[in-house]
């Protein structure tokens, strides 16, 4: 792969691509019990212990309720078109359904209207991993009630919303929450076990595809997608076991999601746990209950995997042989600098649906960033970026319909089970004062877009 990425800025793509940062309402937003929210279940999982790095919560994360008139204008100030955030499904209803919060149904509302006054896209995710704690108790994504709960949901954001944001996002990184929240207990709720897992995937699978139709339906001009995580599956060794370990991996992190919403069914590479999957979502053999004509497909890519056999590992039998240990490039999380196996997944997700758009809908890197004299230096991060913007320009020089790119994440933030320490944003975040300072990588974006 040919790299000249000082040369390279926004001029290189066409006029209409879509640039902006992507954030999530559970990360950042605090005031967790303020003007009628109720509690979803991060703000309940972080209150158990050794769940959360440091013992850190949401419950204020970067206060975006209060000052999000200002983050709005940075994102804007430094030459961002689209602000990607999500909407908290408990701060509109408090019990996951029935009653209405009038407030935070119009916070959603001014964020909107902020947008539309900066000349910013509101892209719209109608789920970001923070469900309702009060539907968790009556079995979330596992409950054969979902469906219906999340129809509700979807059909009040479309409707309300709907005559000012056009685009929307159904959901972000199924196999995600599905894998950490309901199989390894990872992240909130923090269940465990096939029992979880398998309604929960079924369920999220039938999610997406429902939402899509529901925001077609109610949404005049919509352009409408969901997100999925991806990450390219390599072989440690050419053995046969690492190739076979490699490919059941690849079924589960690339093409679990993607393939049923786009009309193809279930992976039909039978090993023991996607003959358990096949057979529990047999009551369900149409595939258009899962499918829907997306307008694009968001991919969210940061690293990839080299994994080898490991028989003690239930179902897969594989195990990451990680960066580190390989003494390769990787960032501060230990995820593999790859931008050349970033260019291959935006191919392949393009090579299900040639005709249909791509949108990076998140990419980002976390480093220890140095606070030097009132300065945030980042350059590792810029780096990052240069190479993984490279690659997708690659991609799109080859034909790939790639129609934007939004970056992870606009500022500091609650990272998930990583709590405050993993820093993603180009705005550096005091968690103490919430003084915001643009890094050198925010400085970087704006010259990229602006310059």
């Amino acid at each position: 792969m040919t790299k000249n990425l000082n040369q390279l800025n926004a001029n290189s793509f066409e006029k209409e691509f879509l640039w902006g940062v992507a954030t999530a309402a559970a990360q950042i937003e605090g005031a967790y019990n303020i003007d009628g929210r109720g509690l979803s279940i991060w703000d309940v999982f972080s209150n158990r212990r050794g769940k959360i790095k440091n013992g850190d919560t949401p419950r204020q994360a970067c206060d975006f309720y209060y000052r999000y008139k200002d983050d709005l204008l940075l994102v804007k100030a430094l030459g961002f078109k689209v602000f990607r955030f999500s909407i908290s499904w408990s701060r509109i209803f408090p019990e996951g359904i029935g009653k209405i919060n009038k407030e935070g149904v119009e916070f959603y509302h001014k964020i909107i209207d902020e947008c539309l006054k900066l000349d910013l896209i509101p892209f719209v995710t109608l789920y970001h991993w923070d469900l309702p704690q009060s539907l968790e108790k009556e079995g979330g994504w596992t409950s054969v009630l979902f469906i219906q709960w999340f129809k509700q949901y979807v059909s009040f954001c479309a409707k309300e919303y709907g005559s000012k944001v056009k685009h929307w996002i159904v959901l972000n990184e199924p196999m995600g929450f599905t894998s950490l929240g309901y199989m390894l207990g990872k992240h909130a709720p923090g269940k465990m076990g096939l029992d979880n897992f398998l309604p929960a995937i079924h369920n999220a699978m039938l999610a997406q595809a429902e939402g899509g139709r529901l925001l077609r339906h109610f949404v005049t001009n919509a352009y409408i997608g969901t997100t999925f995580s991806c990450s390219e599956v390599k072989p440690f060794s050419q053995n046969q076991k690492d190739i076979d370990a490699a490919n059941r991996m690849d079924v589960l992190l690339n093409r679990l999601f993607i393939e049923p919403a786009l009309g193809l069914g279930l992976p039909e590479d039978y090993f023991s746990l996607m003959e358990k999957i096949h057979f529990h979502t047999k009551a369900w053999k149409n595939k258009k209950k899962f499918s829907f004509d997306f307008d694009f497909i968001g991919m969210q890519n940061y690293f990839s995997l080299t994994v080898k056999h490991n028989s003690i590992v239930p179902f897969v039998q594989a195990s990451e042989i990680n960066a580190r240990k390989r003494r390769l490039a990787h960032t501060d999380m230990g995820w593999e600098i790859d931008p050349e196996s970033f260019c291959r997944m935006i191919k392949r997700f393009s090579s299900y649906n040639p005709t249909g758009d791509i949108i990076v809908a998140e990419n980002g890197a976390y480093f220890k960033d140095k606070l030097i004299g009132g300065v945030v230096a980042d350059n590792e991060r810029i780096g990052y970026y240069q190479q993984y913007i490279h690659a997708m320009k690659v991609a799109i020089d080859e034909g790939v319909p790639v129609k934007g790119y939004f970056a992870w994440t606009l500022m500091d933030n609650f990272e998930w089970a990583e709590g405050y320490k993993a820093r993603f944003g180009i705005v550096h975040v005091d968690f103490r004062t919430q003084l915001r300072t643009i890094k050198n990588s925010g400085y970087w974006w704006r010259d990229f877009l602006m310059g």
